[in-house]
């Protein structure tokens, strides 16, 4: 028979045993954010990456109860705030925002000071921005046919703007080039608004361009939208096709974007923060300001994010290596 006395010391064991059980569980697990999370951009304010992620961050905190942070840490291309993020203690407090350039960087760059494949853990692709394919009335160029045609008929003598060497601008032709199997001149400029001045003043054809820098210049008809460089239309030109219907198969640029925690960062965190992102996406004041700047909202899994990024290291390395391009 079991005396008051023993009842008491195995129900002290009971209690002991679970919390020895509770104590197992990682306290991350439970309680993951307790504190601020800090969002890197790898550039200046005021850019496309710093627009989105300012954006996300505070509908971000709303879903985690914790302050979102944007930390702007620019320089080196992305270098910087890029290699900080991939040595960053892997707890989930420590994020980084990036885009389609992070997959084209190792193959512009001899060394990178962190392995994009293998040091950043992928948390969630925030969306699809495409690229606007446009030309100067002056050329008789209306679609992507006559720019193929134009093209072989006079080759090197097309010229096309890019907002910089080794950026999507920049490559998104060469991708053209490639699979076309014809060749623009590259004129390379100091920004997107530059080399805009330049294809309005006639003195480049085409410019692959941002939504944002073409958008204003399409509706006043100085300029000629001949296809957008994603796969499907998107709600941002509607009337365009894709270039890839319009005399180009298999053609795609994606200026996509997306976060990414340092390797090893556990699942748990990912989890919490994957799905604080597609919450603050289902938004609909998020999806319009997105969109503004040309940006489709993506629902993804993590995992799809994650061979999204193989995809596109593979992709430009093709494109890129051949060439020989190096950033300026």
């Amino acid at each position: 028979m079991l005396t008051p006395t023993r009842i008491c010391v195995r129900l002290g064991r009971v209690l002991l045993g679970a919390l020895a059980i509770s104590a197992a569980v990682p306290v991350h697990a439970q309680q993951f954010p307790t504190r601020p999370v800090r969002l890197v951009v790898p550039y200046p304010a005021g850019g496309a990456n710093d627009i989105v992620a300012r954006l996300l961050a505070p509908k971000m905190g709303e879903q985690l109860g914790q302050n979102v942070v944007v930390d702007n840490r620019g320089g080196g291309n992305t270098l910087i705030g890029s290699e900080l993020v991939a040595k960053a203690v892997p707890n989930g407090y420590t994020i980084l925002i990036v885009a389609a350039g992070h997959a084209i960087n190792p193959s512009l760059y001899p060394k990178l000071p962190y392995d994009t494949a293998r040091d950043f853990a992928p948390i969630a692709l925030i969306g699809d921005g495409a690229y606007v394919l446009v030309a100067h009335p002056s050329t008789g160029i209306s679609s992507v046919a006559d720019l193929i045609a134009a093209a072989r008929s006079k080759p090197g003598q097309i010229a096309y703007a890019s907002s910089s060497v080794g950026n999507l601008t920049h490559l998104a032709a060469e991708l053209f080039n490639s699979l076309a199997g014809v060749k623009m001149l590259h004129v390379p400029y100091k920004g997107g608004n530059p080399a805009m001045t330049d294809l309005l003043g006639g003195r480049v054809a085409v410019f692959f361009s941002t939504v944002a820098v073409a958008r204003p210049h399409l509706q006043s008809g100085r300029i000629k939208g001949l296809g957008v460089t994603t796969a499907r239309r998107t709600m941002a030109l509607p009337n365009l096709p894709p270039i890839a219907e319009a005399g180009l198969p298999g053609y795609e640029v994606s200026g996509w974007y997306g976060l990414v925690a340092p390797a090893a960062t556990p699942k748990a965190a990912i989890d919490r923060l994957h799905g604080a992102v597609q919450v603050a996406l289902r938004q609909p004041d998020i999806k319009d300001k997105l969109l503004g700047v040309g940006i489709e909202t993506v629902d993804a899994a993590t995992a799809q994010f994650g061979e999204k990024i193989k995809v596109e290291l593979a992709k430009w390395e093709k494109v890129v290596k051949p060439l020989g391009i190096t950033p300026e």
